[in-house]
Formats: C-alpha cells, structure tokens, sequence
C-alpha cells in the first residue's frame, strides 16, 4: 500500500469516515460549501464596493449642487442689498438726517422718507426679515420694522463700508425676530465725498431651507448647513433644539471640513449612525452635509449577506439529504451482494439473490448491478436532458416572436397575428382597430442622452402600452421607437378612446436620464376594419398615413385615418 494512501486511510479512520455513505455525503457538503462561500464572499466584497461608490457619488453630487446653489443665493442677495443701498431716497434722505441744522420737521420727513422706502422694500422681498439705515456712528437711523430693534455687526464693518466693500455677518439668533438671521450690509452712496453709513437686511435661512430640501437625497436622508463649530444653522428636516442647538461633535465637524467631499462614518447630531461628505460653501464660512443613514444606506449589503448566508445553508440541508439518500442506494445493495458473495463463499446456497451460482456470480451480480445503476443514471440524465431541451425549444419559439428589447411581439409575429385577425374579422365580419404608435423626437432625444437611455424609454413605453389596454388586446413592436396595438372587437370610436388613454398616459409620465427629468410624447395613428380597408395591406397603410398627419400636425396626438375602404382584388 503506497505511504499517502496509508495515510489517508488513517486519517479517515480517525475521523470515522471508513464507510461509503459518509465519504459521499463529507465530499457532497464540502463540494456545495467552499464554491459557494467563495462565490457569496466575491459577491459580498463586489456589491459592498459598488453600493460604496454609488453612495459616495450620491453624497457628493448632493452637497456640490447645493453648495453651488447657495455660492448664488448668497451673490444675489448681496446684490439686491446694494441696488437697495443705491437708492437715491437712501442717500439723500440720510444725508439729511445728517445735517446739524435741519428742523425738526424736515428730519422727521426725511426719517418717515426712509421708513417708508424700507418697508416698501421689505414686503416684496420675503427672504428678508428687517431691512434698517444705520449711520456711520452704528446707530440705527430707520428701520422697516414698527418697534425697538437692534442689529449685530461684525467688528471691522466701518472700515469695510468705507472701503466701498460687502459686510456679511456670522450667523445668530435673533431676539427682535425670534429666528436665525445674518446680516449683509452695503455702503450707502456717499454725498459729497462724506462716508453716510449703510444698509444692513437681516437675511433669514427660509431660502436656504427650501434649497437644501430640494437637494435631500430621501425623505429619511437629511442635508444641511454647519459652521466650523458643528452648529447646524439649516436643514432638510425640522431641528429638534433650534436654530444652532443641534450640533455635532466638535471632533466629527473638524474632521468633515478636514476630508472634504470625502464619505465618512459618524454619529449624526441626532445619535443615529451615518454616512455623510461635507462640501464647503466658497461665499460662505459654512459647509453643507449630505448625510444617508448608515443602516438604510446598506440595508440591501446586509440583506445579500442574510440572503447568501440562508441560501448556503439550504444547499447544505438539501445536498446533505441527497447524498445521504444516495449513501444508502449504494450501500444497501453493496451489503446485500457481499452477504451473498458471502453465503457463496461459506457454500450456502439458500438465499434469494437473482443469479444463484458460485463465486463468479457474485461478481456478475455485482458487474450487472453496476450496469442497472449506470443505465438508470443515464436514463435520469436522459430526461434531464429532454426536459432541457424542451425548455430550450420553448425558449427559442418565444425568442422567434419576441422582441429583446421591449420583450413585445416582434413584426413577423404582428403580421401574422394581423393576418390571422383579418381573415376572422372577414368571416364573421367583426370590427378591430390597428394603432401606430410613434415615439415623438426619439432621435433627438438618442442624441443627447444616448442610445442606452433610448432602450430604456422603449423598455418603458412597452409597459405602459401593456398596463393601458385590455388583456385580449395586443401589443407588438413595429421596428425602431414605432409600436402597433392591435384592438378586437372595436371600432372607430373605442379606439379613439384607446388612443387618446394611451397618449395622456404617456405624456403624463416623468422619465430620468442624468437626473434630468424629461417629457416623452407620443402620435398614434388608427385604422380600423372594415372602414378603412378589408386587407392587411390596407389597413397598415392607412394606419401609417393617419400616424404620418399626426406628425405634421404638430405631434403628440391622435389621427383617425379618414382613407376610403380598400377591398383586396
């Protein structure tokens, strides 16, 4: 006996693994086990990777849009501050304010002038919560707002406002107007060479507020504006503490303004586990943090490994069972003929076995058992086999009259359908109508987003043309972005109604390509039977003709052909 096969037989000795049955059900399970953890851990590390990337490129494109947008909500209100600051009433007015020997009268004139200006102003410009003149002293000369007031500027803004340049302010909590507010003010015209002041607005978060919801990512995601001290000045989703309230860790903020546009993993100011990237705002001090939740963020990784998990085991429940059962066909027979081999050998003839010889019966038994399980294999494999085949043949028949892109019937099966239906409608002289469906501006829209989002529209034409019709109506590909219905049993005015219900869905609809939302149309032309002719060739005809108006009557509607009827000679 060679020294490995020793060996081996020791160690399977050890291991209790001498009989037949364990070895094939040890080799079963250990043939099922380690392709398919090998298989689930290169799935698991592909998809985690994958799910990795699509998030980051989520929280990424979330927080550089809303970063960008508010670098131009910022701009343009800094510049409606300075058309305001340019007003001939502003400067004019404070100028007389100014003046040491102005009566009293005119000084109240002149304050009434501004107050009025201000709230003019004010009540057309919802973004601001109070617009205010304050002289080049800091004192509040004329407000917008009826009551006492008082406003916070940063400490250099005399020296800004002089050297003609914007003063925006950090953000703070407002007492006059209980809110969160930031104040942009601009130098007044100066009169005479003489430095007057400015005019300040105290610019609310509302704006804000309504962009960074309309960059969330998920109604459970949230998307919001930090300083560098991790107090959250506006979100997508309602603070729980108020304005600077919430705020995350002090650690956690430095770390995001650290790692820009980076994904990280934290805890939220709200204690759940996220991922989130931070991008900062160029105009602004801030920074905008788009954050998923991490448990919902990987909920299909953990549900692939639950899944992988459930499936290896089943296989190991089921393959263990079938060479269990497989275990017990061959050692059964085996132990049979050795008992009979057995009773041979020890000159006993008094048993049941199919050939009762000597010992070269035993063996035959054993060659013609071995030759019956062989055969009964093959004649299992067999009918694996057939039945595969006649899966294949099937799945080629389907293949014949589908079309792989829409999975709709293809155009030899429509004709042969039309035929078909002609012929029955001649003979019991039943009405059907033929619609042609013709995607309006496909090519342009092939061109700009290209031909993979063009299969997609067709992929989604072709269920909505199946979700708006009967279940005896049908629906086929025609070739191109142009699709044929055909509707038993109705005539002119049901398939105007058909037609029309297919069109309003369509347009109805909101397709997405590059996060863009885009409006697809459709001209639908009809042809019935027998009006419009009593012959395939007829009807099509017609029906591309009424298509062909539709066209160029502008698209995005629905032509009854109006074709006399054409009899087939």
């Amino acid at each position: 006996m060679p020294s490995w096969e020793k060996a081996a037989t020791n160690l399977l000795g050890i291991l209790h693994l001498n009989s037949i049955k364990s070895k094939i059900i040890v080799f079963a399970l250990l043939a099922t086990l380690i392709p398919s953890l090998t298989m689930g851990w290169l799935s698991y590390v592909h998809n985690r990777l994958f799910l990795d990337e699509k998030i980051n490129q989520e929280l990424l494109n979330a927080t550089s849009q809303a970063s960008r947008e508010l670098d131009l909500w910022l701009k343009e209100h800094v510049y409606e501050v300075r058309v305001f600051s340019s007003s001939y009433v502003v400067s004019e007015n404070l100028e007389k304010l100014l003046r040491p020997r102005l009566s009293r009268l005119e000084k109240t004139m002149a304050n009434r002038r501004l107050m009025d200006y201000l709230k003019s102003v004010k009540e057309k410009f919802i973004d601001y919560e109070e617009l205010m003149v304050i002289d080049a002293s800091g004192k509040v000369v004329a407000t917008s707002f009826e009551g006492e007031t008082n406003v916070t500027m940063p400490q250099d803004w005399r020296k800004r406002a002089q050297a003609r340049k914007s003063i925006i302010s950090s953000p703070f909590l407002d007492q006059t107007h209980k809110t969160g507010v930031m104040v942009i003010a601009e130098p007044i015209a100066p009169v005479h060479d003489q430095f007057l002041g400015v005019l300040a607005a105290k610019l609310n978060f509302r704006g804000i507020a309504e962009i960074l919801k309309n960059y969330s990512l998920d109604k459970t995601d949230e998307i919001y504006l930090i300083n560098k001290e991790g107090a959250l000045l506006v979100s997508s989703q309602p603070l729980s503490s108020g304005f600077m309230e919430d705020r995350l860790k002090k650690s956690t903020a430095a770390l995001l303004y650290a790692r820009e546009a980076v994904r990280l993993n934290y805890s939220s100011h709200n204690g759940r586990g996220v991922v989130g990237t931070l991008k900062k705002v160029s105009q602004m001090d801030f920074g905008v943090v788009a954050e998923k939740e991490r448990e919902k963020a990987y909920a299909d990784i953990s549900e692939l490994h639950n899944l992988t998990i459930a499936l290896v085991a089943g296989l190991l429940l089921v393959i263990g069972l079938m060479a269990y059962l497989l275990g017990l066909t061959i050692v059964y027979p085996l132990n049979r003929l050795i008992s009979g081999a057995d009773k041979v050998s020890a000159g006993d003839l008094d048993f049941d076995l199919p050939v009762m010889s000597g010992g070269e019966v035993g063996h035959m038994t054993r060659v013609f058992n071995h030759m019956v399980g062989r055969l009964r294999e093959s004649r299992a494999e067999l009918d694996a086999i057939n039945e595969t085949l006649r899966e294949r043949n099937k799945e080629l028949h389907e293949i014949s009259i589908r079309d792989s892109l829409t999975s709709l019937y293809n155009r030899r099966h429509l004709m042969e359908t039309l035929s078909t239906e002609v012929t029955r409608s001649r003979r019991y002289r039943r009405p059907f109508a033929l619609l042609m469906i013709d995607i309006d501006h496909f090519k342009q829209y092939n061109d700009t987003y290209g031909h993979l989002a063009g299969d997609d529209v067709l992929r989604m034409m072709a269920a909505a043309f199946k979700n708006s019709v009967r279940g005896c109506d049908y629906a086929a590909r025609y070739g191109g972005e142009e699709f044929a219905m055909m509707l038993p049993e109705t005539g002119p005015d049901g398939a105007m109604q058909t037609a029309e219900r297919i069109r309003t869905k369509v347009e109805k609809e909101l397709f997405t390509c590059d996060e863009q939302t885009v409006k697809i149309t459709v001209s639908i032309g009809i042809s019935t039977f027998p009006e419009n002719g009593d012959d395939l060739n007829a009807l099509i005809s017609s029906a591309d003709a009424a298509l062909y108006q539709a066209k160029e009557e502008g698209r995005n509607r629905v032509i009854l052909s109006e074709n006399k009827r054409s009899k087939s000679p």
